[in-house]
């Protein structure tokens, strides 16, 4: 017999063998291994959902593991952040919300993440097990098991602590900030926030992550730029029970859309498996008008917040509960301080928190929701600490509190005032999102009839010219955000009842003619839609742009030394200016969608006509002249005893992100704010997605401005005021005007009849310099104008390394 062949023979006796080896040694691991109780004996144990112990002398902590795999909700949190708007790692901040279990295998104990995007709502077994089989599960860590008992196993949970579940640092990288990892070494527990409850466990890390090559939103907050210690959260909690009816999705009720792909649905339904998600909310007794809910919804108020920010937080939450008054629940929204003894990443908490950064920024509200049914265990909202002084800026430019003959008190009393209301609509505005109600950015053009748009001040003028800040903000529900409430958790009878139910309450939505357009729609510059926007106001929006434009002419003129309290640097001006300055650019970003504007809703079949069509063409030139108001000289030049305020920065003043850019190095540049304005504008004109539906439009319609018409509106008022005027401005804007101009012929998403177009009105621009260039007032710059339209004509890139600037950030306000 040959030796191959005699080793074929036996290799099935050598894996006997091996598979013998194997499990006798588990047994002899098993057999030698500590009981869970002899192994814990001088341990400090938390009992509750899942059973830990923490070693003080070790600095460990071990969890008891059943052998039998449960689902539950892994929820990740950042309760200590970094402190950086820009780097968008908060105090508070909620992480993934995963289905995840627990697996044991022999010595090991495996977490993995379930994947519920694709499932199968079948009593088949065996098909539910094909679509699990079909899509891969994540492992997140693997553990070591300690000690067993027969019906569990400890496994040392540490060192998941110290992972980087957050995602720490592939956000820093991602944003150029450095190249940073946990430094277990400088890592520790962090027992006082480690808890276990009935349907619960909390537990809690202080984790420094170590690196190199960090960015200056990394240096600006961290007191050593090489170490960043932060606090990692897990909580793991317990399946809700399946008393909770999930409520269907649609597409105008204004809320989150969650769900998965079902595998088993019949052939001729949709896969989607659409939900909302909701507070789980119950009536004591479901046949009266006005009843107390089974269980209230409860929120608790970080009680780290001063007043009088505290009681404006507190009211617009408190607004919540009249919405739910009008659904027939008594005391359903309840709002209160925190207690001393809770942690507010508790999953048992639903928390609004109060922000700290180093600039101010945005806010928001998250919920950690049962990822099958969208039931939502815990709301959290993150308020931002700095944008309330933000509102008190904009208002002390516009009041004006100092001058003499004014009642500065009262004013600065009006200051507050318009500023804690902000407050109290963004408190209602977070939570909403916390209930899982969406944005509504259509909301401000129907007289703000929701918190879940983002409101710009409403700045009054009287006739005789007085600015009033007095309806700066509404205040209570909107009646949208009563729709919204009545959809998400009205209580029915029964299914068929609660289909009817919803049904009857999106008719009503449509004949009342409330509008819903959310993000996706309302946040780019290219959007089209004619009252979907952010930090707007008016039911027209060019009408309004209009109005803005005088209001800031008024400003502009008085604005000065009265703006600035006594004692203050008086480069502090700058500040102030700013938003003054600016006061039109959010309404700019309004007024440009009506060009090339659709009107259009989501729309369902059987659910009403489509009613789909452009922006009116009266309407569309209207927009177009208002903004075309804003690249002229008149509008762009600063009142002469604004340029002498202007001055160069103190010592110890400091540069920041809230200034204009100068061309002039430490002296203000009035010419160069003229130019952040004015490239604002353009860009918003010369948008290639409205200069492509533009040329669809005016196909149909030629009333409605083609791209040419467009683009020869704008060299008119940009180039022709050059044959006057050789002022900088004029000359700066003219300049811009082509160099957009050009830069949008040859963008990738500009269609190539819209280029056709823009082309030729390029050629006509630099034939109309070279006419006019012997009668200009400053010949030299038109033909340096024209020099470079022609070197781009022929050579397809323009001849200056120019990049205009960008005007200081607007949002959030």
């Amino acid at each position: 017999m040959s030796s191959r062949l005699l080793l074929h023979k036996m290799w099935p006796l050598q894996w006997l063998l091996y598979g013998c080896f194997f499990w006798l040694t588990i047994a002899s691991v098993h057999a030698s291994m500590s009981s869970i109780s002899a192994f814990t004996q001088d341990m400090e144990q938390q009992q509750g959902y899942y059973d830990f112990f923490y070693d003080p002398s070790q600095d460990k902590v071990f969890l008891q593991v059943p052998l039998e795999p449960s689902p539950f909700i892994f929820q990740s949190s950042l309760p200590r952040g970094i402190g950086s708007n820009d780097l968008g790692l908060d105090r508070g901040q909620l992480g993934k919300t995963r289905l995840a279990e627990f697996r044991v295998h022999g010595p090991r104990v495996l977490l993995t993440e379930k994947n519920t995007r694709y499932l199968a709502l079948t009593d088949n077994e065996a098909e539910r097990k094909s679509v699990q089989e079909a899509f891969a599960e994540s492992v997140l860590f693997g553990f070591d098991v300690v000690a067993r008992d027969q019906q569990a196993v400890l496994i040392d949970y540490t060192p998941f602590l110290y992972t980087d579940i957050h995602q720490i640092q592939a956000r820093l990288k991602q944003l150029n900030e450095g190249d940073f990892k946990p430094d277990v070494s400088r890592s520790a527990l962090w027992p006082d926030r480690m808890k276990s409850f009935p349907r619960n466990t909390e537990l809690e890390a202080r984790v420094t992550f170590v690196g190199s090559g960090a960015g200056q939103y990394v240096r600006s907050v961290t007191p050593e730029p090489t170490a960043i210690t932060v606090h990692l959260h897990h909580s793991l909690i317990q399946l809700p029970d399946d008393e909770y009816q999930p409520r269907a999705f649609h597409p105008n009720s204004g809320y989150y859309a969650n769900g998965f792909q079902n595998y088993a649905a019949p052939l001729q339904s949709s896969m989607a498996h659409r939900f909302i998600n909701r507070h789980r909310l119950e009536k004591k007794d479901p046949t009266a008008e006005l009843s107390e809910p089974v269980q209230p919804i409860v929120y608790y108020l970080d009680p780290g917040v001063p007043e009088p920010v505290r009681t404006a937080l507190l009211d617009g939450a408190r607004w919540w509960n009249d919405a739910f008054t009008a659904i027939g629940y008594k005391d359903a929204f309840i709002v209160k301080d925190l207690p001393a003894d809770a942690d507010p990443m508790d999953v048992r908490y639903n928390i609004i928190q109060w922000v700290h950064r180093a600039t101010r920024g945005w806010s928001y509200g998250y919920s950690v929701a049962d990822p099958r049914t969208g039931e939502i265990l815990k709301g959290h909202v993150s308020l931002g600490s700095l944008r309330v002084r933000q509102d008190m800026l904009i208002a002390q430019g516009l009041l004006a509190p100092f001058a003499d003959g004014k009642d500065s008190t009262r004013l600065l009393a009006d200051i507050e005032t318009m500023a804690l209301n902000r407050i109290r609509q963004l408190s209602a505005h977070e939570i909403g999102h916390t209930l899982g109600i969406a944005h509504n950015f259509a909301a401000n053009a129907q007289n703000r009839t929701s918190v879940m748009d983002y409101p710009h001040p409403l700045v009054s003028m009287n006739d005789e010219g007085e600015i009033h800040l007095n309806q700066a903000y509404s205040s209570g529900m909107g009646s949208w955000d009563k729709f919204a409430v009545a959809y998400g958790y009205s209580e029915f009878a029964s299914k068929e009842q609660e289909q009817a139910g919803l049904t009857a309450l999106l008719q009503q939505a449509r004949q009342q003619n409330y509008d819903f357009i959310s993000d996706r729609d309302a946040r780019p510059i290219g959007g089209a839609h004619p009252t979907a926007h952010l930090w707007d106001n008016g039911a027209d929006a060019e009408v309004e742009l209009q109005r803005l434009i005088t209001v800031r002419q008024k400003v502009l003129a008085e604005f000065g030394l009265n703006n600035l309290a006594d004692g203050q640097p008086l480069d502090q001006l700058e500040h102030l200016l700013v938003p003054m300055y600016l006061l039109h650019r959010f309404q700019a970003e309004a007024a440009v969608k009506l060009i090339g504007g659709m009107h259009y809703r989501y729309y369902v079949k059987g659910e009403g006509d489509s009613n789909y069509r452009p922006v009116e063409a009266s309407r569309q030139n209207a927009a177009l002249s208002a903004l075309l108001q804003t690249l002229n000289t008149d509008f762009l030049q600063l009142p002469a005893q604004v340029q002498q305020l202007l001055v160069p920065k103190a010592y110890g003043s400091a540069n920041s992100r809230e200034d204009f850019q100068s061309r002039m190095g430490l002296i203000q540049d009035p010419i160069t704010m003229a130019e952040a304005s004015a490239q604002h504008s353009l860009q918003l004109i010369l948008h290639p997605e409205r200069l492509n539906r533009l040329r669809w439009q005016h196909q149909q319609d030629n009333v409605i401005p083609s791209p040419r018409i467009l683009a020869a509106k704008l060299s008119e008022s940009t180039l022709h005021p050059l044959r006057s005027q050789d002022d900088a401005i004029s000359q700066r804007v003219a300049y811009l005007a082509l160099l957009q101009l050009a830069m949008v012929s040859r963008d990738s998403n500009t269609a190539p009849e819209v280029r056709a177009q823009l082309e030729a009105q390029l050629q006509e621009n630099a034939a109309w310099l070279q006419r006019h260039s012997r009668r200009a007032t400053d010949s030299d710059y038109f033909s340096y104008l024209n020099k470079r339209i022609e070197h781009f004509l022929t050579q397809g890139e323009w001849l200056d390394d120019f990049t205009p600037v960008q005007m200081p950030p607007g949002s959030p306000i």
